[in-house]
């Protein structure tokens, strides 16, 4: 736009018509945020970080986990569960079943008929049967045919394998083995090998102590391959780097008063960690897991994260039954100390809903609950005339709302040449945790309004 309709949309907004903004005007919603995970303990990223710092493991592991220190103790065996609920399981590597001797070279499958585990030759011929549970030994690595719950398709494994009787239907491959083996596996699919060793080591450390102080309490089985517990990817995913900071750490934990501790970890804090009870909403405060700043955590290409924007119907598909009627908006009531999201509403035309910040995180598919929100909405309506110089023009008024910015003005922008520029400033005028703004234009067009990073709808004038 050159200076004379600049001109016209600065007088016009002296001369703007007092047009009221409606609830059921046109409207974004944009979202923009930072960090990525559950936001609870150490910060993946940010211990790199400290590691380029010249920090220590010990002293990483002491910033994320207060009050703690390292020491020695925790499990020695740990249970993964591989593959669960198969109606047959495939496998090579075994030497031994319970008392039978097994070719070390051969592919032999299990199924299941009642209670019991069938040892079959790849052909199918049952070899033995075994009540509940078929226990298999052999080699230093055994491969597990298919694809594992942790995506490795026919992977080599440490240790033992066991076919057990499912709880459910069909059988579940478990994987039994020392927790050192097992944290060679674990390591190298937390962090990347190249990363500083003392941010390695710290990681072997978290992982060690995590596995030594929660259990799910399957059958037979107290670790998933994958983030419901942590990654696992066994020998296949093995690294000289990641031994080696298994083996320099060996049998080291985090403890609190004495005793191996819950320590989550994630990817990436945005600059700071949340209290646990901020995101687990269920859980008590717990004393290791409070909110600390993460000075180093900016090299991470997640450390922000957006602006991604949406329409009503859009967000409405996506939070599905947390909308009671039409949605209408977000409303965020509680944030933690990083300012991670705790509870907020989600306000539809037939009342509002609570929810947890990750219950949001969730259903919009954001990378963390460290996240704001901004809606712009926007209406137009022709009918005014204004003399502007020497012509009298017809003037479309532009008029509505935003929410989630304290900026006192917004920006005019018209669409030219391919993209979006700025020709005008127009003030805001708050009314508590809504700003409205109006003004005119008298130019045919595209145009939107912007607060900051988040864009509203646009509008054409004609």
């Amino acid at each position: 736009m050159g200076k004379r309709s600049s001109k016209a949309v600065l007088t016009a907004c002296v001369l703007a018509l007092l047009v009221p903004a409606t609830a059921d005007a046109a409207a974004r919603w944009t979202v923009r945020g930072a960090g990525w995970g559950h936001g609870i303990g150490l910060s993946q990223w940010g211990a790199y970080g400290f590691a380029r710092q010249g920090f220590d493991y010990k002293q990483i592991l002491g910033h994320y986990y207060t009050g703690t220190r390292v020491a020695r103790g925790g499990a020695s065996v740990v249970r993964v569960l591989l593959q669960a609920n198969r109606s047959t399981v495939s496998f090579t590597g075994a030497t031994r079943a319970a008392g039978r001797r097994l070719r070390n070279e051969s592919v032999y499958r299990a199924t299941r008929e009642g209670g019991s585990v069938v040892l079959r030759s790849a052909s199918g011929r049952a070899l033995a049967r075994y009540p509940d549970v078929l226990p298999l030994s052999g080699g230093a690595t055994f491969r597990l045919l298919g694809q594992a719950g942790n995506g490795v398709r026919d992977g080599l494994y440490r240790g033992a394998l066991e076919i057990r009787v499912a709880a459910a239907y069909g059988l579940n491959a478990i994987n039994t083995l020392g927790i050192e083996n097992y944290l060679a596996g674990v390591v190298p699919a937390e962090s990347p090998p190249i990363w500083p060793s003392e941010a390695l080591k710290a990681q072997a450390v978290a992982a060690r102590t995590y596995a030594s102080a929660t259990g799910v309490g399957g059958k037979g089985f107290d670790q998933y391959p994958d983030t419901r517990s942590q990654m696992y990817r066994g020998f296949n995913a093995e690294t000289a780097a990641t031994n080696n900071a298994v083996d320099s750490t060996a049998g080291e934990v985090v403890t609190y008063n004495g005793e191996p501790v819950v320590t989550y970890f994630f990817s990436t804090s945005g600059g700071h960690t949340e209290n646990v009870e901020n995101v687990f909403t269920s859980s008590d405060p717990k004393p290791w897991l409070k909110g600390v700043d993460d000075p180093y955590d900016d090299a991470s290409p997640y450390h922000r994260w957006g602006p991604f924007t949406w329409s009503r119907r859009t967000l409405a598909t996506k939070l599905g039954d947390l909308v009671r009627g039409t949605f209408r908006d977000i409303d965020v009531i509680q944030r933690g100390v990083s300012p991670r999201v705790v509870r907020a509403y989600v306000v539809g035309s037939r009342g509002r809903k609570r929810a947890t910040g990750s219950q949001l995180r969730g259903r919009l598919e954001l990378r963390d609950s460290w996240f704001y929100i901004r809606r712009v909405s926007t209406e137009s309506n022709g009918g005014a005339k204004a003399r502007l110089s020497d012509r009298t023009r017809r003037l479309t008024a532009i008029y509505g709302q935003v929410e989630g910015t304290r900026g006192r003005f917004v920006d005019l922008q018209r669409y030219k040449a391919g993209k979006w520029t700025t020709i005008v400033k127009v003030p805001l005028k708050r009314k508590g945790r809504t700003s409205t703004y109006r003004f005119h234009v008298g130019e045919p067009g595209r145009y939107r309004i912007a607060a900051g990073w988040a864009p509203g709808p646009p509008i054409r004038v004609h």
